[in-house]
């Protein structure tokens, strides 16, 4: 797993907007889909039944969930009561990028369900693919055994959501922020749970070295012929083996390795299209462009602010 260590070095998970969320049962909050943006939910105060689509699951207090996929699901405090959309609530502003909301019946506080959640812009760049093999929801607890320093972030998270403190709010999207990505990376070490496909490629050693100097050198002008000679196999037994493995031939593989890092470099970094098509090796921002929009199906400049 060396070259998916490699590549996780490109992970970017970039905290959108956070809520605290103090509530009294019975409730049903519901998540909206955000599109391409993960989800992070922590219960300082519980328990809280987490419902995506058919299944549900028990989150104790002091419980964390990661949704990479983010999707709609609701958070509820008895498994078959009806979600409240989220944005129907009053919010205040805490700090930059964190808000409340607080839905409270009079009556003793220790009664209340304590949420922190995060909406998260999770980019693994080159890695991009294992978003799509990951688990619908990654829950923190069956890490513990193995990772038992999560505890003290997740028993810090705690103090700071229920203990009101000068900054908390901050504290608690950056702890948010890290326990996340723990969480990613976790997953990577304990081999990526029954995904296959393209992390069976990573782990085969001619095929691995093929994918890394493509993520290496992605505007190199490759050919099926060269990224061949890379494997050590001739070019019909390479294409073979490389599209039984990941599904995608090569060249597309190139191309959409290519767009993933033009989209970031466009779109996050403000990079000119014309700067990103010379990088990415394209002769012209026009050609560029016929290929962005084959791969992405649009124009990059829709990436432009």
């Amino acid at each position: 797993m060396d070259l998916i260590s490699e590549l996780l070095m490109g992970m970017r998970l970039v905290g959108l907007n956070y809520r605290r969320i103090e509530i009294t049962p019975p409730f049903g909050l519901r998540m909206g889909e955000a599109e391409g943006k993960a989800q992070f939910h922590f219960i300082a105060r519980g328990p809280v039944f987490l419902r995506a689509g058919e299944t549900v699951h028990e989150i104790q207090s002091g419980g964390a969930v990661l949704l990479p996929r983010g999707g709609a699901h609701d958070l509820v405090s008895q498994p078959d009561l009806p979600g409240r959309d989220l944005a129907a609530y009053e919010t205040t502003a805490l700090c930059n990028g964190v808000s409340a909301i607080r839905s409270c019946s009079a009556g003793p506080s220790s009664n209340n369900v304590l949420i922190f959640s995060g909406c998260m812009e999770f980019d693994l760049g080159s890695m991009h693919p294992l978003i799509g093999l990951m688990p619908e929801v990654m829950r923190v607890c069956t890490l513990l055994d193995r990772y038992p320093e999560l505890l003290p972030m997740l028993e810090a998270m705690e103090r700071e959501a229920v203990g009101n403190r000068a900054g908390y709010a901050g504290i608690l999207a950056r702890l948010a922020d890290v326990i996340a990505a723990f969480v990613v990376r976790a997953w990577v070490e304990c081999g990526c749970g029954d995904a296959s496909g393209w992390v069976a490629a990573l782990r085969d050693p001619r095929l691995g070295r093929v994918i890394a100097a493509i993520h290496r050198d992605p505007g190199r002008n490759w050919s099926v012929a060269e990224l061949a000679r890379e494997m050590g196999s001739s070019r019909s037994v390479f294409a073979d083996r490389f599209v039984q493995v990941t599904g995608v031939t090569p060249l597309r593989y190139v191309a959409e390795v290519r767009m993933r890092l033009a989209a970031q470099w466009i779109g996050r970094e403000r990079m000119p299209i014309e700067t990103a098509a010379q990088r990415l090796g394209y002769a012209s921002q026009a050609a560029f462009s016929r290929a962005f929009k084959r791969v992405t199906g649009y124009a990059p400049g829709r990436l432009r602010p």
